[in-house]
């Protein structure tokens, strides 16, 4: 069984359609947990995906995006 790690992630998220768009993006992934703190512009994500993958499915909403570990 692989544990699921809860990763932290800065995204350039600016407005609610910022968050949106990752909202959209990771809802398709179906097996992660999010929580996404606009003003803070950041994302937990909990999953079992490696890192690289999650960092790509981040991308796909064309902003920046940098990690800064788990927590």
């Amino acid at each position: 069984m692989c544990l699921k790690q809860k990763h932290e992630f800065e995204v350039a998220m600016t407005c609610e359609g910022c968050s949106g768009a990752v909202t959209r993006i990771l809802n398709k992934l179906g097996d992660v947990k999010f929580e996404i703190d606009l003003p803070k512009k950041l994302v937990w994500i909990e999953s079992d995906r490696d890192v690289d993958f999650l960092m790509e499915t981040l991308k796909k909403c064309g902003k920046e995006v940098k990690y800064n570990g788990t927590k």
